[in-house]
């Protein structure tokens, strides 16, 4: 993810150091590079956002939904070996 933020963050400075006035550097730095690219990384690191949150509160994230647990063990029925 970041490799592509940083690839971003180039092409957007060499575009801003080609602008004629200040106001376009800015306006191109902010409008093609800081926006767009804080966007990207907010939706593309939700996941791990979530991931994080569900280790904070001690439950481990699951893929399944919760109804749906056809490989989980059933231990209702056992005992204790003798």
């Amino acid at each position: 993810m970041y490799i592509i933020a940083v690839a971003w963050l180039y092409v957007v400075i060499l575009m801003a150091v080609l602008q004629p006035t200040w106001v376009a550097v800015v306006g191109t730095l902010f409008g093609y590079g800081i926006v767009p690219l804080a966007l990207f990384v907010w939706i593309v690191g939700t996941p791990q956002r979530r991931r994080t949150r569900a280790a904070r509160k001690g439950a481990a994230p699951s893929s399944t939904p919760a109804g749906d647990q056809t490989n989980a063990p059933n231990h209702q029925h056992t005992e204790r070996d003798q």
